[in-house]
């Protein structure tokens, strides 16, 4: 198993959203899950729906159970009867039947070929859960996937840019390249963190940039900048290394005239008469490195 580049605990909250919308959407009388231990345990702590208790915080080990051998064989599997199966271990009969399940399909979540967590749909009935059920939970555990992912790249591009920015020449100092190099890397990484979908990831990614943008500046009216939106600075980020509005409209995944609006704001916020001014306005004020 290879280390997270984000926490345990905001993969765990990033499952239980999941399940929330999962359940939303099927139906299905619960959705539960959790992440995968350095072990290879499971580690059931999220629920979305109706439940006894009986599965709350139980790990399952390596090759075990339905969550266990999905772990451990990195597909989805479903059973028409949990405690009648004979595809699976029977080491966690006791919970299921507490929790009074029968009819499960459980799906591993895998980013960079490291399982990290498991998303179940489960109903109280013995019956087939039919291929809309089934991929419903296989989609969500996809759309898991690539949040996490672009999560973890964001965190791996802020830990460089954070290096490099300590050591950078702050502006406005001599144009060194060490700091164009910081900028283009800003830039990228705005681009790169408009593919996140969690609220509370991008405010606190929103919240590292801030003080990124500042770290090398001293002005005394940073504390009087206007507060630019986190779309205007993503716009702002990609024409301050000379990207034109379409380049930029690509990289963000919205419309030239929405990037066009966005600038045409950013613009007016700083006080400043184009585009180049509004760059120059917001190094300056430390909204930008």
């Amino acid at each position: 198993m290879t280390t997270r580049p984000t926490s345990v605990a905001e993969d765990s909250r990033l499952i239980g959203r999941a399940l929330a919308e999962l359940r939303d959407a099927t139906g299905l009388g619960l959705a539960f899950g959790g992440v995968v231990t350095a072990e290879g345990q499971v580690r059931l702590d999220e629920f979305a729906g109706v439940t006894k208790g009986a599965l709350r915080g139980v790990g399952l080990a390596f090759g075990q159970g339905l969550g266990g051998k999905v772990v451990a064989l990195r597909r989805p599997m479903a059973v028409n009867d949990y405690v009648a199966s004979e595809r699976i271990s029977h080491h966690y009969d006791r919970v299921i039947t507490a929790e009074g399940l029968r009819a499960m399909v459980a799906v591993p979540v895998v980013v960079c070929r490291t399982v990290r967590g498991v998303l179940y749909g489960a109903v109280r009935q013995v019956v087939p859960l039919g291929d809309r059920a089934v991929q419903a939970v296989a989609d969500a555990a996809r759309d898991l996937e690539q949040e996490l992912a672009v999560r973890d790249e964001v965190a791996r591009r802020l830990a460089w840019l954070s290096e490099r920015t300590a050591a950078a020449e702050p502006a406005p100092g001599p144009m060194t390249p060490q700091w164009e190099l910081v900028r283009e890397a800003y830039a990228d990484l705005r681009s790169l963190a408009g593919q996140l979908t969690d609220s509370e990831a991008r405010q606190q990614f929103d919240v590292a940039c801030e003080k990124l943008a500042a770290a090398g500046h001293s002005a005394p009216g940073v504390s009087r900048a206007p507060m630019l939106s986190p779309r205007e600075l993503d716009v702002l980020a990609c024409v301050a290394v000379g990207r034109s509005n379409a380049d930029a409209a690509i990289e963000l995944g919205i419309g030239v005239e929405t990037v066009k609006s966005y600038l045409r704001s950013a613009t007016r916020k700083l006080g400043s008469r184009s585009r180049l001014e509004a760059v120059v306005a917001a190094r300056r004020l430390g909204l930008l490195p």
